[in-house]
């Protein structure tokens, strides 16, 4: 082979994960420490790859796989296919990011009728040779031949049945081999073959399935989940099998370096004596809590705590670790940055700081936006009355609220559905990954704080209680029974994951607070960032939550939503049923008085800071009464006798301006700076509103930073008429009241014709704020209502996106015209402020392109402000591109 296609775990290190996947970079790392890892091997993610596309690579890397085993039969003193002392292999996954528990792995491959003898001979331990036979048998059909795990655990139940016991490693040699037998023969029902006794036929079988895995529904899912890219591959690692069910001086588990829920710095899992390593992550048995490892065990304990804190300072970051303790001496299986929840990723992160082991950047890079949003999640009200159902372990902080549901593709069907869910099983499974995703979250009656359920919950940032043992959980009759009470699918319950509790009914809930913690990080965050954090605000509520939030300006103030006040509506209607000049000045005399006040306190809400005032947008119609409702007016006057009444007449008029105002595309129709040219009155009179406001508060000593928005401006004419209306009505109001006050004339960028003429436009406009929400539709051509309704879905699963355009910025269109009105812009005005302030403005990816194309800001909705910070931070180190 000309390329290198196979790595000893001596000849790697931690800088190789895109070749050797995080599981063997890492082990390979720890061979190199000195630590003390099983001897093993690792096939590339090149491998996979190839052999994605053309399997005969194996052919060519076989003869490369078997001096590997050599070297492995060297190293352990063993034989593969050996009657006397036989190696066996555990064969892994290890993609270059960790996708934990999505992709296949096969535990004590190289048994056979002979071999079992063997283990049994050289371990002294009959039980302990058909218990291993027994797991390799049902993880080998199920991996690589897809035969129902659950036929296994039925002849497993039925024999704990038959002899009272209550857990598999209680079950005796002799039975175990009986059971073998019946393996077997489940395997050849369901495959019309005998089971594979070949080693290596085993072996070659195994890397197959190992590599397909790459590609089964959970991987690809939890691939897109995360926007893990699906080019990568995984790595096949082969182990020499370490056991840890060889008897009471044995054991298995799982610790994280700090606690992943709440971020405490103290070694934190879970084990289990004379067990396997499935027997911890799959919650078949519920573990020991890992100080009591320190009462049975004191010495590998105190040698667990040594090398787990020797991992943590070498890698600079909480790490995920696995061990298994074989006849009193202590391996490491692997070790890898580990999942934990938002708050623990902040408490984390800025104890690191303190203890001196990273600085404040890398603290930042290490609390993802994603993980933002979670910290927002709301928690149950302290002061409610709780109907406590069950506890059990508060595996994943937060709160949900939804309806019971036992299956995890019903969840994902209740969810399209518009339905909040709570998953219930008696334990999770990788293959559950999707119902996980779309529930609320999730509760399990088995399994610890380091089963599936808990670890996926955690990374997810989904409410979850596992191990919740008094809870009875029957999948057929779809109940869950707790405390003598029965729960049916659809009956709603709460869960409290930072508590561990299940409630009865709807508990009421509560906005998450910050932390001191969490706000170093957003002023760590803000000190790093290159652009400001704005914020969408219309009313002067929205804007004092902006600024708690640490917003540093206003970026959109939509003033047509004033309009929409009950209060406000007939004004709004009175003036656009008006038939005279006359009759509008007086409607528009009315709304002054209250857009004047409404932006007196959003000013004074912003204290000093910047506030962008956009000019009405929306089409007339959008304040009109629907036609059907004024037709149905009409008909109930004319019954009454009616219909010559004043009412009468008035809804007549009322009718006629509704059709005539109606358009067959009213997205690219009468609205924006368009009524502002034909009804100059109504520009003018929000105009003069603004100012008027700023005067008085400028005359009280407030700071103001007014900025005027024209929308939809696709000309320099347009511009030019609005800049000089704004400039006239501003000297206006200054001579009127005698206070000088600064301001700003803009507009918002959301035409593709507006992108290609900015350097037009920015010869009178002072700022440009991108409006991507209409600038993607004008782009693409799409209505987002009807789009993303009918189709985009649809785009998004057939890969002609990789995602929504209205979610997540299209670099290549929207985003290239973006570039060129920045560009275009700042030709003609170096100093052109720049910003965006369509939803795009809260999406981290996006806001890695605005920072890319240096915008002075991002401007989203008050509660995304804190996503916002640490993204713009984030995309400042270069972690978000």
């Amino acid at each position: 082979m000309s390329e290198k296609y196979i790595y000893g775990f001596n000849e790697g290190n931690a800088g190789m994960k895109a070749l050797l996947g995080g599981k063997g970079a890492n082990l390979a790392e720890m061979v190199r420490s000195g630590l003390p890892v099983p001897p093993g091997f690792v096939i590339t993610t090149e491998v996979c790859l190839k052999y994605l596309k053309d399997p005969k690579i194996l052919d060519t890397i076989w003869d490369g796989v078997k001096s590997s085993v050599s070297a492995l039969e060297k190293d352990t003193g063993k034989k593969f296919n050996d009657k006397g002392n036989p190696l066996l292999v555990s064969v892994r996954s290890g993609a270059p990011i960790s996708m934990p528990g999505m992709m296949e792995t096969i535990l004590n491959l190289g048994l056979n009728d002979d071999t079992v003898e063997g283990l049994a001979a050289a371990s002294g331990n009959r039980r302990f040779a058909f218990d291993s036979y027994r797991r390799f048998i049902q993880m080998f059909s199920s991996v690589v031949d897809e035969v129902d795990s659950g036929k296994f655990e039925h002849v497993l139940e039925a024999c704990k049945k038959k002899l009272k016991l209550s857990f598999d490693n209680e079950i005796p040699a002799e039975e175990l081999e009986k059971i073998v037998a019946e393996f077997k023969k489940i395997y050849k029902e369901s495959t019309g073959a005998d089971f594979p006794t070949n080693p290596w036929e085993q072996l070659r079988k195994a890397i197959e399935a190992v590599f397909k895995s790459w590609n089964i529904p959970r991987a690809v899912t939890y691939r897109k989940i995360n926007k893990i890219a699906d080019d990568l591959g995984t790595a096949v690692n082969i182990v020499s099998m370490i056991f840890g069910n060889l008897g009471d001086d044995c054991g298995t588990g799982v610790c994280f370096t700090r606690n992943p829920s709440d971020g405490t710095n103290k070694l934190y899992g879970e084990f289990l004596i004379n067990a396997q390593g499935e027997d911890v992550v799959a919650g078949i048995r519920t573990p020991i809590h890992i100080d009591e490892l320190g009462k049975v065990m004191p010495d590998i304990y105190k040698e667990l705590c040594k090398l787990t804190s020797q991992l943590e300072k070498s890698y600079k970051e909480m790490q995920d670790i696995e061990f298994t303790i074989e006849r009193g001496k202590l391996y490491l299986l692997q070790t890898r940055t580990g999942k934990r929840t938002a708050a623990a990723a902040v408490k984390i992160a800025t104890d690191m700081v303190s203890e001196g082991l990273i600085d404040e950047k890398t603290a930042v890079s290490r609390v993802a936006p994603e993980q933002v949003e979670q910290l927002l999640h709301r928690q149950i009200d302290k002061n409610a009355k709780k109907d406590v159902l069950a506890v059990g372990l508060p595996a994943s902080p937060g709160a949900g609220v939804g309806m019971l549901v036992f299956d995890a593709d019903e969840a994902e069907a209740w969810e399209k559905d518009g339905k909040k869910v709570i998953l219930a099983r008696p334990e999770t499974c990788p293959d559950d990954i999707h119902g996980l995703f779309a529930a609320d979250a999730v509760v399990t009656s088995r399994g610890g704080m380091t089963s599936h359920a808990a670890v996926v919950a955690r990374g997810m940032g989904k409410p979850a209680v596992c191990g919740c043992e008094e809870i009875t959980i029957d999948l057929d009759a779809e109940t869950l029974t707790a405390r003598g009470r029965i729960f049916k699918k659809g009956d709603v319950v709460t869960v409290d994951g930072t508590t561990g509790t299940v409630l009865a009914g709807e508990a009421p809930l509560v906005e998450a607070t910050f932390g001191d913690d969490f706000q170093k990080i957003l002023k760590w965050s803000d000190e790093i960032a290159r652009q400001q954090v704005w914020a969408n605000a219309d009313t002067p509520e929205d804007a004092r939550r902006a600024r708690e939030f640490g917003a540093k300006g206003i970026g959109l103030c939509r003033t047509e939503h004033m309009f929409m006040a009950t209060d406000r509506l007939p004004v709004v209607q009175e003036l656009i049923v008006a038939d005279t000049l006359e009759e509008r000045l007086a409607a528009l005399g009315k709304l002054k008085v209250m857009q004047k006040q409404d932006f007196v306190d959003i000013f004074k809400a912003m204290d000093g800071f910047p506030v962008i005032v956009r000019l009405l947008d929306p089409p007339l119609h959008e304040f009109m009464p629907k036609e059907p409702i004024i037709l149905d007016g009409l008909a109930e006057l004319e019954k009454k006798g009616q219909g010559k009444s004043e009412e009468a007449l008035r809804l007549q008029k009322t009718l006629a301006k509704v059709r005539q105002l109606h358009e067959a595309n009213p997205m690219l129709g009468f609205r924006g700076c368009r009524l502002g040219m034909v009804y100059p009155e109504i520009y003018e009179m929000q105009i003069e509103a603004i100012f008027e406001a700023v005067a008085d508060l400028t005359a009280r000593g407030v700071a103001v930073r007014p900025e005027v928005m024209i929308p939809l401006v696709g000309t320099k004419p347009e511009m030019k008429f609005f800049r000089e209306m704004t400039d006239r009505l501003a000297a206006e109001v200054a001579k009127k009241t005698g206070v000088k006050f600064d301001y700003l004339v803009g507009t918002m960028i959301e035409l593709p014709r507006a992108a290609l003429v900015a350097d037009q436009l920015a010869e009178y406009a002072q700022f440009f704020s991108f409006g991507t929400n209409d600038l993607t539709q004008t782009t693409f051509g799409y209505s987002r209502d009807d789009a993303e309704g009918k189709f985009l879905f649809q785009y998004v699963e057939k890969g002609v996106f990789k995602e929504n355009p209205f979610s997540e910025l299209d670099r290549d269109g929207v985003g290239a015209l973006m570039k060129i009105g920045v560009e275009k812009g700042r030709s003609v005005d170096k100093k052109l402020s720049v910003g965006i302030c369509g939803e795009h403005g809260g999406n981290p990816a996006s806001i890695a392109f605005c920072c890319s194309i240096d915008m002075n800001y991002v401007s989203c909705s008050p509660f995304r402000v804190p996503v916002a910070r640490v993204a713009a931070a984030h995309a400042a180190l270069g972690a978000l591109k």
